[in-house]
């Protein structure tokens, strides 16, 4: 059994241009954009897929790599208030 895919055209998604441009200023538009255009290259065969896909994996390496540094940072900070006292 075969998946069903549209057939390609030569137009460019715009939400994947806008998924990559996003991501490396605001990360969750990044995310959201990319995934749209997952979504519309899956149904309408458009150009862009690996764009879109670029963005959801920075997006998501950026958000994996905040929440630690996050937990760095209330580990330690914690740690470091706890010893002053």
């Amino acid at each position: 059994m075969t998946a069903s895919t549209a057939p390609q055209t030569d137009r460019w998604n715009v939400w994947a241009i806008v998924a990559i441009v996003t991501v490396w200023f605001t990360v969750i538009l990044g995310l959201i954009f990319g995934h749209i255009a997952l979504s519309q290259i899956k149904n309408t065969g458009e150009r862009g897929r690996g764009l879109a896909l670029t963005a959801v994996i920075v997006g998501w390496i950026a958000v994996a790599a905040g929440g630690l540094f996050a937990m760095f940072l209330l580990i330690f900070g914690g740690l470091a208030i706890s010893s002053q006292s």
